[in-house]
């Protein structure tokens, strides 16, 4: 049965025309006249039978009904392109996964695997966009997502599976110059250092001095930041003292800018998970980077073992908390 479609041409001139809100600039913009931008709105309105358009003094304005219709309409040219560049990109396979990241997670532990992704699997392309929050798959163009959080709010994400890659285990970290005063640092010598806080878990230093049985009046006080990222700078720059997890910091840590102001890890409930729709038919590709991204989390907890004895606590942040 044939598509009722209009053509291509006509959409994309209606959509130009309705992001400028002028037939002009939408001519400019795809080289064509004013003209034949106008004849092609005329022939989409014919073929929908409602205006797109409708004449004011300065030009043309949309009416609710092309409104709605760019909204649908722009959505779909973009994924149309994105499609299109993927095909283009990879002829033989079509091997592209978009990745919904927390942004800290992506950038400090993901992104530098990478180079070990392609030479593994060279025919997966990986795009990766910032999302710190659960969202409904069917509306987006994500195939996948990495998730920092509790296991209650993974389980409420409805029509996914998730994979714990791993848990989180957060230390006390600053910078050389500002532990240099004593050779070893205790909970209770920390209490009396500035404390850098992170805004989605105001309630971080206060749970972990309690799970040292030290008390810390100030444990709520000190500039607030909202990224482990922006922690990790400040830190590094002699602020304060940072609570964050360790595989966060491992390159500050082995350049020296930052050293951990006492070994004594906590362990929460907070984790990080690869989540994908859940469907009857996953494309082969996710199969293979979920295959991957664990043998990378696997290789990691191994090279990295836990030190000191860490403290059981429900370190639980806000839902959707950004890492």
């Amino acid at each position: 049965m044939a598509r009722k479609i209009p053509s291509l041409q006509g959409l994309s001139c209606f959509e130009a025309a309705a992001r400028h809100e002028s037939y002009t600039r939408a001519a400019a913009e795809l080289a064509l006249t004013q003209g034949a931008v106008s004849r092609q709105i005329a022939a989409l309105e014919a073929f929908l039978g409602i205006a797109l358009f409708r004449r004011t003094r300065h030009g043309v304005a949309l009416t609710p009904a092309g409104a709605a219709y760019a909204r649908q309409v722009a959505s779909r040219l973009e994924g149309l392109e994105r499609d299109t560049l993927d095909a283009m990109a990879l002829p033989n396979s079509g091997g592209a996964i978009h990745l919904a990241a927390v942004p800290t997670f992506a950038t400090r532990w993901l992104l530098p695997r990478l180079p070990a992704l392609a030479a593994s699997h060279p025919d997966i392309t990986l795009h990766v966009d910032t999302q710190t929050r659960p969202f409904m798959f069917a509306q987006t163009e994500h195939d996948a997502a990495l998730y920092a959080g509790t296991p209650q709010q993974v389980a409420h994400w409805a029509g996914t599976r998730a994979l714990l890659l791993m848990t989180e285990e957060v230390v006390p970290v600053a910078s050389p110059a500002l532990l240099a005063a004593r050779k070893r640092w205790t909970p209770r010598d920390l209490a009396a250092l500035p404390l850098l806080q992170q805004s989605t878990r105001p309630e971080a230093w206060r749970q972990w001095f309690e799970a040292m049985g030290v008390a810390a009046p100030r444990a709520l006080q000190g500039p607030r930041y909202e990224l482990f990222s922006m922690l990790a700078v400040a830190a590094s720059h002699g602020i304060g003292v940072a609570l964050v997890p360790r595989m966060l910091v491992q390159a500050e840590l082995a350049r020296g800018e930052l050293r951990v102001a006492c070994d004594k890890p906590l362990r929460g409930q907070r984790g990080y998970y690869l989540v994908t729709p859940e469907v009857e038919h996953e494309r082969p590709v996710l199969g293979l980077f979920r295959q991957w991204l664990l043998a990378q989390a696997q290789a990691d907890a191994a090279a990295m073992p836990r030190r000191g004895a860490a403290h059981e606590s429900a370190m639980v942040p806000a839902a959707g908390g950004a890492s």
